[in-house]
C-alpha cells in the first residue's frame, strides 16, 4: 500500500496523527530514554526522537552515532539490537572494551535524557536480504547484537523459522541476552540455541561446552550446517576461524554473510598490505597533513586518503570503507577532494567541510583535522 493509499484509507485526521518516519538527514538527534545493564560490562542504550517519529530499518542494520569527547566529535558504528517491530524506540548494545574511547564514554556518561547525534540506519547484513528455510546464526561476544535483532523480529512477528543460534562467550556470565534467548526457545518450536564458553568462570555447574568453537563441536550442534544460510558476527579472529571451518567442509560461501566493525590496530594482513603498498607506491602525488597527529603522508591522485593513511601505518577509525557508515568522517581544513560516498554523510556536513576519507581522493594537497 502506498503512502497516498494509506492516507486516503485512514483519512486526513487519523493519518496526521501517525508519527512520520525518522529521517536522520533532517533530524539527527536521538534522546536516551533508558540504560539497561545486560552483563557486568555490557549495556543497552534505548533511544527515541525528540518529536514522535517511527524507526524503519531491517534487522541487522546499524547506525552511526556521534558523541563529543574532550571537545572532539567522534563517530562510531553500532548495530541496532532492537527489532523493527518496535518502531517507537531504537536500542544499541555496547560492550565496554578496554581502551575503547567511545564504549567507555558511553558506559560512564550516557544517561537518560541526554541527546546524541546519529546517522542511518544502513547496512546489508540482514536475513531479510537472504530469505531461507534454515538459518545458522554464529556470534562471538558483542557480535550477538545484529543476530539478536533478527531473532527478536522472528519472535515478535510470530514466525517460526528453523534457526540455530550458536553464541561464543568468555564465561557464562559474559553471555549477552542469555535469558531472552532461552525464552525464545520456548516460544518458537524450531529455534535452538547453543552456547560455547572459553572458561567456566564462577559457574561451576556449567554443563555446556567449554573452550573454543571447533569444527567437530559445530557439526555436533548443527549436523545440517551445509543446508543453512549462515550469518556470522564477532571479533575478526572469531570470524576468520569460522571461515576456515566452513572452507574445510566445502561450504558454499555464497550462503555465508558476516559483519564486522574495526577501529583498533591493523591486522597482520593489513600490516602486510601496508608493507606491499609502501614498496610499490612511489612518493608522488599530493601531501595529506593530519593536524592533530602531526603526520604528513603522500597520497596518489587515484588513491583514497584512508588507504594512503593505512599504507603509511596510521591507525584511524573506519568501518565500511564504502562511504556508508560515516565512521571516518573528518574535517577538511583546506584542499580539494573528489568524494564518492554511499550516504554516510549529509549535504550540510559536506557544505561545512566534512569528508569521508575512505571514499575521498585528493585533487590537491589536503589538510585534515585528525
Amino acid at each position: 500500500m502506498s503512502e497516498e493509499e494509506a492516507r486516503e484509507r485512514l483519512g486526513p485526521a487519523l493519518w496526521d496523527a501517525v508519527p512520520a518516519k525518522w529521517n536522520s538527514d533532517q533530524d539527527d538527534v536521538l534522546v536516551c530514554t533508558h540504560v539497561r545493564p545486560e552483563t557486568h560490562d555490557v549495556k543497552s542504550f534505548l533511544f527515541r526522537t525528540p518529536a514522535p517519529r517511527l524507526f524503519r530499518f531491517r534487522p541487522g542494520q546499524f547506525i552511526t552515532i556521534e558523541v563529543e569527547i574532550d571537545g572532539e566529535a567522534v563517530n562510531r558504528c553500532y548495530t541496532i539490537s532492537s527489532p523493527p517491530t518496535r518502531p517507537d524506540t531504537l536500542s544499541i548494545t555496547v560492550k565496554r572494551a578496554p581502551g575503547g574511547k567511545v564504549s567507555n564514554w558511553l558506559h560512564a556518561n550516557l544517561k537518560p535524557g541526554m541527546a546524541i547525534k546519529a546517522l542511518g540506519p544502513a547496512g546489508e547484513f540482514s536475513c531479510t536480504f537472504h530469505p531461507a528455510p534454515k538459518y545458522l546464526f554464529l556470534s562471538g561476544g558483542s557480535g550477538v547484537t545484529p543476530l539478536m535483532s533478527m531473532s527478536r523480529t522472528f519472535y515478535e512477528l510470530g514466525e517460526d523459522p528453523d534457526v540455530v543460534f550458536v553464541h561464543s562467550a568468555r564465561t557464562p556470565r559474559d553471555i549477552i541476552f542469555r535469558n531472552e534467548l532461552t525464552m525464545m526457545t520456548h516460544g518458537m518450536t524450531k529455534f535452538r540455541t547453543g552456547f560455547v564458553c572459553e572458561q567456566m568462570g564462577e559457574h561451576r555447574d556449567w554443563s555446556a561446552p567449554t573452550g573454543y568453537l571447533t569444527l567437530p563441536l559445530l557439526k555436533s550442534i548443527v549436523p545440517d550446517l551445509a543446508e543453512r544460510e549462515i550469518f556470522c558476527c564477532g571479533p575478526d579472529a572469531y570470524m576468520k576461524n569460522v571461515r576456515a571451518m566452513l572452507a574445510e567442509v566445502g561450504f558454499d560461501l555464497a550462503h555465508y554473510h558476516e559483519e564486522s566493525f574495526s577501529f583498533e590496530n591493523l591486522s597482520a594482513e593489513e600490516k602486510a598490505e601496508v608493507q606491499n603498498l609502501q614498496a610499490e607506491a612511489p612518493n608522488t602525488g599530493y601531501t595529506i597533513e593530519f593536524t592533530k597527529s602531526g603526520r604528513s603522508i603522500p597520497c596518489r591522485p587515484d588513491q583514497f586518503i584512508l588507504d594512503a593513511a593505512k599504507a603509511a601505518g596510521m591507525r584511524l577509525p573506519f568501518s565500511c570503507s564504502k562511504g556508508v557508515c560515516g565512521t571516518c568522517k573528518s574535517k577538511k581544513i583546506s584542499g580539494q577532494v573528489v568524494m564518492n560516498h554511499g550516504g554516510g554523510i549529509r549535504q550540510r556536513e559536506i557544505d561545512a567541510g566534512m569528508v569521508l576519507i575512505c571514499c575521498s581522493k585528493p585533487l590537491s594537497d589536503v589538510v585534515i583535522e585528525k
